[in-house]
């Protein structure tokens, strides 16, 4: 029985097999990716992310297991020193593998192995709510398109006041302001109505004058001549 020996032998002794793992970390740690048969990818999963922890761990001793284990320095000194950016918000899981079919010659299942990249893991996180900062310049733009859109409205003129500005700033001292103008107007129209009523007046106080003037002037001609007629009566009387 195999009571507490984890791992696959994949028939081969355990020299080979140790030797075979330490050759496939480096690579995958180096380049990333790369291919292998489906046995032997699972199986690598966990080289890789015992090295990864180590990494992300980051002690001189640490970096000694690591050491033991992997072929190039070059490749430990690189990992731990973009582990803590590259890993730092994964526990665990710092492994992929996807299934690429069968090989030509034998039939085998390949499989791809790769490390995570970050930015999965950030692309997640960046998908928040809009805060209100981000979306007032959009509303500002919709607000304009819309804006844009609408025929402006005409604008109403105010008529000017019948009385100059300069009579009366000198009067009040201040200048007229836009909300006494329709007060003005509607005062200049009164003026204007009641001097139209006054000059009406004056034409018919003047009609009526004359024509009391001309009925007095007829009276008194009337009297005149009747009084020359009674003069002629007398004077024919006498002279009789």
């Amino acid at each position: 029985m195999r009571h507490r020996k984890a791992g696959l032998k994949l028939n081969r002794t355990a020299s080979h097999r140790n030797a075979m793992f330490r050759n496939m970390v480096t690579s995958l740690l180096k380049h990333d990716r790369i291919r292998t048969t489906g046995a032997k990818a699972k199986e690598l999963r966990r080289w890789a992310d015992h090295i990864v922890t180590l990494a992300k761990r980051g002690d001189l001793h640490a970096r000694r297991q690591a050491l033991a284990i992997v072929r190039e320095k070059d490749v430990v000194h690189k990992l731990f020193e973009n582990a803590a950016e590259r890993f730092g918000e994964i526990s665990g899981g710092y492994t992929r593998v996807v299934k690429l079919g069968r090989r030509p010659g034998d039939a085998a299942p390949v499989s791809l192995i790769e490390l995570v990249v970050l930015q999965d893991t950030k692309k997640k996180k960046t998908k928040k709510k809009k805060t209100k900062t981000e979306a007032a310049p959009k509303k500002a733009a919709a607000d304009k398109k819309a804006a844009d859109k609408e025929p402006e409205k005409p604008k109403k003129v105010a008529k000017e006041k019948a009385v100059p500005a300069d009579k009366e700033e000198a009067a009040t001292g201040e200048k007229p302001t836009a909300q006494t103008a329709p007060k003005n107007e509607a005062a200049a129209i009164k003026e204007d109505k009641a001097d139209v009523k006054e000059e009406e007046t004056a034409k018919e106080k003047s009609a009526e004058s004359k024509k009391e003037d001309t009925v007095e002037k007829e009276t008194q001609t009337d009297a005149a001549d009747n009084e020359n007629a009674s003069d002629t009566q007398k004077t024919t009387k006498d002279d009789e």
